[in-house]
């Protein structure tokens, strides 16, 4: 990575070119003050992106039946071919954005088969009272899910129409930009996947325990974890990182007690 710019992809949630856009800005400056850096925005209000149908079909059959046909599968193998990518949205309704949550329904299919494992991920978000925390909790879910490690994140306060901030506020604005830009540029340079945490471990051996019950019921999941090698036994994790032992005995704890829940459910049904 020490010979070519360190790349990453925005997938700006904003409608505008606004406070959560000047963030994003901001980030831009700090990395590139500090490292090459390539930085490419996707504009979620330019992508064509039509609304999930929930017709199920790329989890039955696999997102390459999607019967919509637009930028959803650009937009993921762009995320693939970035080191880092930064979701980036204000905070409507308490909740990231329309633009953003569409973009996440599109690729809902990455909750049950995750890949971006080499990524990693910074969340931003702006709100102009509250929200900041529970959508950055939101972000997190869904980007450890996918596979990213989640390496920083910043909320900031901003005003839409309500005039200046107050100076302490602007400078917590810069601190916590600065922070986030700073771990986000060095586990970028760093390269390498640290350990899961807990969330992780547990995740992994849920979804292991679930789509390796469910078979036939579940083909193109239990074939992509099949291709991938992680229904193997004493399989830890989905990379071949070092996994807390305690994390893995509880981790296999819990995925013996949703394989038996399983099992005893699909018995029932038939």
């Amino acid at each position: 990575m020490e010979d070519r710019p360190l790349k990453v992809l925005v997938i700006m949630g904003s409608p505008r070119r606004a406070n959560t856009y000047h963030a994003a800005e901001r980030i831009r400056e700090i990395l590139q003050e500090n490292a090459p850096v390539d930085w490419e925005y996707v504009m979620l209000r330019d992508a064509d992106l039509e609304q999930c149908r929930g017709c199920y079909t790329c989890f039955e059959r696999g997102e390459e039946h999607c019967p919509i046909k637009d930028d959803a599968a650009l937009l993921e193998e762009k995320m693939h071919d970035a080191d880092g990518v930064v979701f980036a949205t204000p905070v409507y309704g308490l909740q990231v954005s329309g633009l953003m949550k569409v973009f996440i329904d599109r690729h809902s299919y990455i909750f049950h088969r995750p890949r971006f494992f080499r990524q990693k991920a910074l969340l931003l978000t702006s709100a102009g009272v509250m929200g900041n925390k529970e959508v950055l909790e939101y972000l997190d879910t869904v980007a450890r899910i996918w596979g990213f490690e989640v390496v920083a994140r910043a909320g900031i306060v901003s005003h839409a129409n309500m005039g200046s901030l107050p100076a302490s506020q602007v400078r917590e604005n810069e601190e916590k930009l600065q922070a986030a830009a700073g771990a986000f540029l060095a586990a970028l340079q760093r390269g390498t996947r640290s350990k899961p945490g807990l969330f992780d471990v547990m995740a992994f051996h849920m979804m292991r325990a679930t789509f390796d019950e469910l078979g036939e019921r579940s083909p193109a999941d239990h074939a992509y974890w099949t291709r991938q090698g992680w229904l193997r036994k004493g399989r830890r994790y989905f990379v071949d990182v070092p996994v807390n032992p305690v994390y893995h005995a509880l981790g296999t704890l819990a995925e013996w007690y949703i394989r038996r829940q399983l099992r005893k459910d699909l018995r029932e049904i038939g």
